[in-house]
């Protein structure tokens, strides 16, 4: 398989033990290959073994102090979150099958393949596949996404306000998964017909 439009490659492969027992064979070969990578510019971010840059490593999404099991309650401890989009949805591998964690819900969707047929697929399409269209959006405005950041958007995309348009913002990585997970918490908390507040501070 070629992986094209890589924008940014990760750090060299540093051993894990523990991490490395973890991962399917699949997954773990292509990192030696190559230790993640973004493409698209940011539209994928594939996580890597390292220590730092900490946005990049797979041990501190699978073991860190905001591992993303913690954030998401729908995460199981050994959902391996190999990969993100450029909104900071999560890509999880569960027995070696793809899911999606949508970052603002907390929502987990089966994508039904494993991991070559998705990077396959995100390689042949990947404005579709990826929901790149909010990074085409921040690039229209002439902005871009460093390595470590995603796109923030408010008001997010799940509320009847964004029906109106959304403002979007680069913001580190680290800072909007603990916007979003909060977030999908509270939306999950109320009852039907009940509204929750969403505040924007500098």
């Amino acid at each position: 398989m070629d992986l094209s439009n890589i924008t940014y490659q990760g750090p060299e492969f540093q051993e894990d033990h523990e991490i490395e027992s973890l991962l399917p064979d699949n997954l773990l070969s292509l990192l030696k290959q190559i230790n993640g990578f973004i493409q698209f510019t940011g539209g994928l971010h594939l996580r890597g073994l390292c220590k730092e840059p900490e946005w990049h490593s797979l041990r501190a999404a699978l073991l860190g102090e905001n591992a993303i099991h913690k954030l998401y309650p729908v995460v199981e401890k050994t959902d391996i979150p190999f990969a993100q989009d450029c909104v900071a949805d999560q890509y999880l591998l569960r027995d070696r099958i793809v899911y999606k964690l949508f970052a603002e819900t907390g929502e987990l969707e089966s994508l039904d393949f494993g991991l070559g047929s998705f990077l396959s697929a995100a390689s042949d399409d990947p404005v579709e596949f990826l929901g790149m269209e909010p990074l085409l959006q921040l690039q229209n405005q002439e902005q871009s996404l460093e390595p470590g950041q995603v796109i923030h958007v408010y008001p997010p995309f799940c509320t009847e306000q964004a029906e109106n348009g959304v403002s979007l913002k680069p913001v580190s990585i680290a800072e909007a998964l603990t916007f979003l997970s909060r977030f999908s918490k509270q939306i999950n908390s109320v009852g039907n017909g009940e509204q929750i507040e969403v505040r924007v501070t500098e």
